[in-house]
């Protein structure tokens, strides 16, 4: 295996399941005894785009309406039974 000019290596793909390492997984690399050791990062540096999206908006989602209440205003009411379907 060769590393490339950017310092990147591919891991194979038995050794990343293996290991549980996904995409998006934080890693880290230490020194030890000589030799390099790649493993999970005990916690994340940062929070991924999607999670500190979630983070802001967490709790401003209550709405007094239940979800069938808000069916009902978005499709309006049912088709009677002998209607013809909608194309």
């Amino acid at each position: 295996m060769r590393i490339t000019s950017k310092g990147q290596v591919t891991i194979p793909q038995k050794v990343r399941e293996e290991a549980g390492l996904m995409p998006g997984t934080e890693v880290e690399f230490a020194i030890e005894k000589g030799r390099v050791v790649l493993r999970k990062a005990q916690t994340p540096k940062k929070p991924t785009r999607g999670q500190a999206a979630v983070d802001r908006l967490r709790g401003l989602g209550t709405f007094p309406m239940r979800t069938d209440e808000i069916i009902l205003l978005m499709r309006g009411p049912p088709a009677d039974d002998d209607a013809p379907p909608l194309r």
